[in-house]
Formats: C-alpha cells, sequence, structure tokens
C-alpha cells in the first residue's frame, strides 16, 4: 500500500485542524543505536536551553495554539495535555524521556524538537480509510500504558473504517494500534491546528523520515500528504 486516505470532518477543519502524514514500509523496530539516543539527548539538553521550565512552556505559540484548541472543544489542557508538550514538560522538569524503540525514539526528537505531536501507527492493525472525528460518546479507546475508557462526546479522535479509535488528537495514542517489534509498515501523522503553520508540521515529518530512513531502515512511500491549511 503506497498510500493511505485520512480524511478531517467539517467541524473539526472549521477549528483550524490540519495533518500531515506520510507512510514508510520496510521499517525493523528494535532497540534504539548508539547514536539515536545521543540525538535525544542532545534535544533534551536543547529543550533545556530554550525554556526556562515547564511554566516557561505557556508563552511558546505552539504550545498556546494547541492549548486553545482544546479549550474551544471544552477539554483542559492541563489534563488532556498534547503530547509534544507533555514531553517537553518531563524533560524540563529534569527527567529524560524514556526509550522505547527505534522508531518512538525517533518520533520523541522530531516532536521535542518541533513542540508538534507525531502519532506513530502500525498500518498492519489498522483498516483504512481513516478519519478524524469528534466523539458521538461512548467510544472505547485503550491508551498505551493506560486502562481502556469510554470516551465522552465532542472529543477529537483519529479512526479507522471498522471505529478502531488510534488516537485522542493531539494527545495520547492507542494500544491496539501502536509501534512494535513485528510492526514493518508505519504511518506518521504530525498533528496541526490553527496557530500552528504548515511548515512545522512539514519540519517534523521531514524531521522524522530521516531518522527513520537513517535508524530504522524505513522506506517513504511518496512524499508526505497534507490535509487542511
Amino acid at each position: 500500500m503506497g498510500s493511505i486516505e485520512i480524511s478531517v470532518e467539517e467541524p473539526l477543519l472549521k477549528l483550524g485542524v490540519r495533518l500531515v502524514y506520510r507512510v514508510f514500509d520496510g521499517v525493523s523496530v528494535g532497540e534504539s543505536p548508539g547514536e539515536l539516543v545521543e540525538i535525544l539527548r542532545s534535544v533534551e539538553d536543547e529543550t533545556k536551553r530554550l525554556f526556562r521550565g515547564p511554566e516557561a512552556l505557556k508563552d511558546d505559540p505552539r504550545v498556546k495554539a494547541y492549548r486553545r484548541f482544546l479549550w474551544r472543544l471544552g477539554i483542559d489542557p492541563t489534563k488532556v495535555r498534547p503530547s509534544s508538550e507533555a514531553l517537553a514538560r518531563r524533560v524540563l522538569r529534569g527527567s529524560s524521556i524514556p526509550l522505547i524503540n527505534n522508531v518512538v525514539d525517533a518520533g520523541n526528537i522530531a516532536s521535542l524538537k518541533t513542540l508538534v505531536p507525531i502519532g506513530l501507527y502500525d498500518l498492519d492493525t489498522v483498516k483504512p480509510p481513516l478519519k478524524l472525528a469528534l466523539s458521538r460518546g461512548g467510544e472505547v479507546f485503550e491508551p498505551i500504558g493506560g486502562k481502556h475508557q469510554s470516551l465522552p462526546q465532542g472529543y477529537p479522535i483519529l479512526v479507522d473504517s471498522r471505529g478502531l479509535v488510534m488516537h485522542i488528537y493531539p494527545h495520547r495514542d492507542s494500544r491496539v494500534s501502536m509501534i512494535t517489534s513485528s510492526t514493518r509498515r508505519v504511518l506518521a501523522v504530525a498533528a496541526g491546528v490553527e496557530g500552528v503553520g504548515m511548515d512545522d508540521l512539514r519540519r517534523a515529518i521531514e524531521m522524522l523520515s530521516e531518522l527513520l530512513e537513517r535508524f530504522a531502515g524505513g522506506e517513504p512511500l511518496g512524499p508526505a500528504v497534507e490535509v487542511g491549511g
């Protein structure tokens, strides 16, 4: 499968949601090599130099944009934090980002560097086409590292054609579609909102592409696809 379709429902487009995504094949998932770990730690150090502490993140225009998006949906972004902000806050509190595998670690590097949330999904666990929509209430979500939950109405979610909730936007991914040692085809999504430019999303995907090609053998299947604007 060289391409995949992700649509965004009109209410979310009107709120300024935009995506840049790309598919990778031939990915080999394993422990991150030392050089990739060094890059991650270097980006952590850079984050500490750029921000005085967790509270300083609130002044960054990208962080403000994601928070504003969630507030407009009636979601408290101090409880449902955008994933990129959560990574940065962890680093600024003095903790290192835990190593998961070469693919996820590459995604964390690109997300922390650009402050753009990035979702990574095993394409063999989902059934396209995919859709970003507002939850109707009652959908089941199985978050990575958490207990399954029944979602309230009005949450932005990425679902496949069967209704599998892959992601709460731009917050958390599902363990059902997460990257594992058997993953070979990866969908990478840079999640944008009003106030975050397409250039930021492109830069995040380009950075991730370079890391996946270099450290996980991932071959991009076509150019990155843009939705919204």
